[in-house]
């Protein structure tokens, strides 16, 4: 009687729970469409928080009654322009000065000295925010991509922000659908269930709603900044770390259906048994995560938090929602392959891991060594990996309108035309900065930003003086976004500050990416040892000793160097990609850390527990057999959600979810299956120094005295 009474109670409960979290959904689910409705794209999104590129951009806004991003539109005829061209560059330019957003009068058309080329500068009210892209559509639509030999692209800052917004448009839609697709096959495979894979996937689900609702409400408020890019990883995040908590506790579930007689009592115990491990790798995500905020890009600093909440969603979501379905399923949800009561031991399950544990045990030394040398034999290949400011043509994987313009106008006009440095200095002291400027190597022009300019006019009449300051527009000589403007820029800002009482600063494009680059580089050295530090905590805390964590740490970072090693070939030999972008390093790091210690928590915590009963080595053993099928099969999820990355055309996006891809992969099937356990293997108890552990380790003791 009381047994009907227990099972019925839990029954209640599991589906009060359920139906709770279903009327959640029913209110979340919604607003994982609508993400894009608070994203912010727009360059602002990106600059460095406190540089001289972001001074020079908020002293401009005095010169201009209103701030704008050009597009800039090319015609092109490589046999030269004809007088049909120029009629039609006249009255395109009549049409486009009316569409709703652009900020006319527009400039006349600059004409190409070989003249083959015209260049239309269109400037767009920044106020239009992310209906920019609508605007930069419109515009295509007038000028209609040319033909009978002429092209006509429009490209510039506005083109190229127009042609990324459509990219992140994609999110919502296609990113969102080849995940699930992807997270629904491996399940599949995984669980060779037509019913179980339904728990994972529906929760998993869950906490994309629910984490959308949240992010959305913060974006709403203005708490957290969230952009395209954090929008794509918080998806794949979300379904990545949902579906490797739902395989941990389906796995121990599975084990304790063999112990318990009663589902809701094999739930308790496999929550009890897995819960602080998953809670222990999200927050070690999430604190990881956290770090991003010391940043000092707005575009890292947005990161940190938007995903933070994605996995905290998800660790909320796995621990409640997807334990009650679970308990509801009872032995059936994992038809036809049901676990009876048998009280059998867990590693009968698990043949093709206990054989591999066997293998660890004869070869321990030599298995460590091997694979520690074979790791550092791919982190030689970090000498491929050259970071960059990756440029326009370079940062799409296809060839996108914006990318096709800025290729024509490379070819007839000085590269930095339509979108020039610029330096605002005090106006006593302008025509010293505009000798410095022009003797600068890299420089093609300097002129004043006049009254009549500002207003769209032309070059007319006296500097502009705001405030007791000027502004000069500088054109370079190469395209904006090269390694060869980048050091224009350095050399210009050395030029200009050396003039005496002038406080000159100098803004623009291309030193919002030498800013960006820097600040990049500083954050590195800041963050890197922080999220090290927070990991080692963590660990040290989770197995209650100091040998364990310092090793663990070890084999991250070395698989973390094999990894960028290894994509270093990748992106250079296979891809062809020109390099990878200065934030790359910080953010795969991030990731690869932060997620691959959650496999290192997986196997230790499970190998302490198992310890306790059976001694250290013998504990390795038992905690790989149980864990080698469930942490490679995560470790394959996760990779494979990461590399659904690769649907949206944008190279450091593909970068990141390949890097993060191969980083799982060796981490679930090189460290965490053989090199770790090894380890541990032949360092015995002394593992757990200075814990407990170490020094009352009885059975093993035992052993060894036999």
């Amino acid at each position: 009687m009381s047994a009907a009474v227990g099972r019925g109670r839990a029954t209640l409960i599991a589906a009060v729970v359920v139906l709770a979290w279903l009327a959640v959904g029913a209110v979340a689910g919604p607003y994982s469409g609508r993400l894009g409705d608070v994203a912010t794209n727009d360059n602002a999104a990106f600059l460095p928080a406190d540089a001289e590129a972001t001074r020079a951009q908020e002293l401009s806004r005095g010169f201009v009654a209103r701030q704008t991003t050009p597009a800039l539109v090319v015609y092109e005829r490589r046999s030269g322009l004809t007088d049909a061209d120029r009629q039609k560059v006249a009255a395109d330019t009549a049409r486009l000065a009316e569409v709703p957003g652009v900020v006319g009068p527009l400039p006349p058309p600059i004409p190409s000295a070989d003249g083959q080329a015209l260049q239309l500068v269109v400037p767009i009210d920044d106020a239009e925010g992310e209906r920019i892209g609508d605007v930069v559509e419109r515009l295509r639509a007038i000028t209609g991509g040319g033909s009978g030999g002429l092209t006509v692209d429009v490209a510039g800052p506005a083109g190229l922000l127009a042609d990324l917004i459509e990219v992140f448009s994609a999110i919502d839609g296609t990113l969102l659908l080849v995940t699930l697709c992807v997270v629904l096959v491996i399940l599949l495979v995984v669980y060779r269930s037509p019913v179980l894979w339904v728990f994972p996937l529906l929760s998993a689900g869950m906490s994309y709603a629910l984490a959308s609702l949240l992010v959305y409400l913060l974006a709403d408020a203005d708490l957290v900044t969230l952009n395209g890019q954090a929008q794509g990883i918080l998806t794949v995040l979300v379904f990545g770390a949902g579906t490797d908590y739902a395989l941990l506790l389906v796995a121990r579930y599975r084990e304790e259906l063999h112990r318990h007689g009663r589902p809701w009592e094999a739930m308790r115990a496999a929550w009890r048994g897995a819960a602080p491990a998953i809670v222990a790798s999200g927050g070690t995500v999430i604190l990881s995560l956290l770090c991003l905020l010391l940043s000092s890009l707005n575009s890292n600093r947005a990161l940190g938090p938007v995903a933070a909440v994605g996995i905290a969603a998800t660790l909320l979501v796995m621990l409640t929602f997807l334990p009650a379905l679970l308990v509801l399923g009872g032995r059936w949800a994992f038809w036809p392959r049901r676990p009876r009561y048998d009280r059998a031991e867990p590693q009968v399950e698990h043949g093709l891991w206990a054989r591999v544990a066997g293998f660890v045990a004869r070869r321990a030394r030599l298995l460590w060594v091997v694979t520690a040398v074979a790791l550092g034999v791919l982190a030689l290949g970090l000498t491929q990996l050259g970071t960059t400011t990756l440029g326009q043509s370079d940062l799409f994987t296809t060839r996108t309108e914006s990318v096709a313009g800025q290729e024509a106008i490379a070819r007839h006009y000085p590269g930095g035309t339509g979108s020039p440095a610029t330096v605002i200095a005090n106006a006593q002291a302008v025509r010293q900065v505009t000798e410095a400027a022009g003797a600068t190597p890299g420089v093609a022009a300097v002129r004043p930003l006049t009254r009549d300019r500002a207003a769209g006019a032309g070059p007319a009449g006296p500097p502009l003086v705001v405030d007791g300051r000027v502004q000069l527009e500088v054109t370079l000589a190469d395209p904006p976004d090269s390694d060869a403007a980048e050091r224009t820029v350095r050399e210009l800002r050395a030029a200009v500050h050396r003039v005496p009482d002038a406080d000159a600063v100098v803004g623009g494009f291309t030193a919002i990416n030498v800013d960006t680059a820097t600040a990049a580089e500083r954050d590195q050295n800041v963050i890197i040892p922080v999220v090290l530090a927070v990991i080692a905590v963590i660990l040290a805390l989770l197995l209650r000793a100091l040998v364990a964590p310092v090793l663990l740490i070890a084999t991250v970072l070395l698989s973390f160097a094999a990894t960028l090693g290894l994509c270093g070939l990748l992106f250079r030999h296979v891809f062809d990609f020109p390099g990878v972008d200065a934030a790359f390093p910080l953010f795969a790091f991030v990731f690869l850390v932060a997620l691959g210690i959650d496999y290192n928590i997986f196997l230790m915590s499970r190998v302490r527990e198992e310890a306790v009963r059976r001694g250290t080595r013998a504990g390795v053993l038992a905690g790989l057999a149980v864990t080698g099928g469930v942490i490679t099969s995560a470790g394959i999820v996760l990779a494979a959600t990461f590399s659904a990355l690769a649907v949206l055309p944008l190279v450091v996006l593909v970068e990141l979810g390949t890097a993060v891809a191969v980083g799982v992969l060796i981490d679930t099937i090189v460290v965490r299956s053989l090199l770790v356990p090894a380890l541990a293997y032949d360092i015995g108890p002394v593992v757990w120094w200075p814990g407990r552990l170490a020094r009352t380790n009885h059975v093993e003791v035992a052993r060894n005295a036999g």
